[in-house]
């Protein structure tokens, strides 16, 4: 079987299990199995599979064909402007949450030095992103994940902003290295019981220490936003995602702890995302 063929008969079991982008994820693990680039597909369509490519291709699709994401299946996500290794134990960055460094960069745009801490760094995308753009920059990610904070360190040594960065395997309640000129944080937001609701390959695959927010989908949240009020200084900014229907409750918090709100900030669907807020 060639490369063509191949593809599409992937592309046919995909659209079969309802798989919504069946032909790209074909093509995107006819990619990883031969480790060549689309160019390089769409120039050599007839060259022939041998039998241990047919069944490493074969055996791809068939866990994408179960839900399996694909960034998980070959352990690459671009986000902002640079590609990230990302394992079954790390949430999969969302171009949604680019609005976060989208933010940071412009509050930023005229400083030259500052810290800045990531709580829940996760794979490191946010963090990563922000010290590979500003090079002047130091960045603190901390965790409770220890497979977290390995993944994020191979991330920020392929990016080369390994010696600004320092990560700490903590839960944000009993961190208390350090003030902060800037805090960013994606934290898990989403309420225990929607879990079970969200999409197949999020539900299924993705780590639910990363998306479950307790009861009111604030848990999480409240711990941030009480300990950011510590470790940040004054006058320092706080960038956090939140849920799209958790503005108000949010607020609410953020002014408790002596926050004063600039903005709230939309993602590419128009939904509140993000707010940016400032320690009085």
């Amino acid at each position: 079987m060639n490369i063509n063929s191949a593809i599409n008969y992937g592309s046919k079991i995909l659209k079969n299990k309802s798989i919504p982008s069946s032909k790209l994820d074909s093509e995107i693990l006819m990619s990883k199995t031969i480790n060549k680039d689309r160019e390089y597909m769409l120039l050599n369509p007839n060259n022939t599979l041998n039998k241990n490519e047919l069944k490493i291709f074969f055996n791809l699709i068939e866990q994408r064909s179960m839900g399996k994401p694909v960034t998980y299946l070959t352990n690459k996500k671009f986000f902002w402007n640079s590609e990230f290794f990302i394992s079954n134990d790390i949430l999969i960055p969302r171009p949604d949450t680019e609005v976060v460094i989208e933010n940071v960069l412009r509050l930023t745009k005229n400083k030259n030095k500052i810290n800045i801490l990531d709580i829940g760094v996760g794979s490191g995308c946010i963090l990563l992103s922000i010290l590979k753009e500003k090079e002047y920059f130091n960045g603190t990610g901390i965790d409770i994940s220890k497979k977290c904070l390995d993944i994020c360190e191979i991330n920020a040594f392929n990016l080369k902003v390994r010696s600004r960065l320092k990560l700490y395997k903590s839960d944000v309640d009993k961190f208390n290295l350090g003030k902060y000129d800037l805090i960013v944080s994606n934290p898990p937001y989403i309420k225990r019981f929607k879990l079970k609701y969200l999409e197949r390959d999020v539900a299924k695959f993705e780590p639910k220490l990363a998306l479950d927010g307790g009861l009111d989908g604030l848990s999480e949240i409240r711990k941030v936003i009480k300990k950011s009020s510590d470790l940040i200084k004054k006058n320092g900014k706080f960038v956090l995602e939140i849920g799209y229907d958790q503005k108000n409750e949010v607020i609410n918090l953020l002014k408790k702890e002596g926050f004063y709100i600039n903005s709230i900030q939309k993602d590419l669907a128009k939904n509140d995302r993000c707010i940016v807020s400032t320690k009085l």
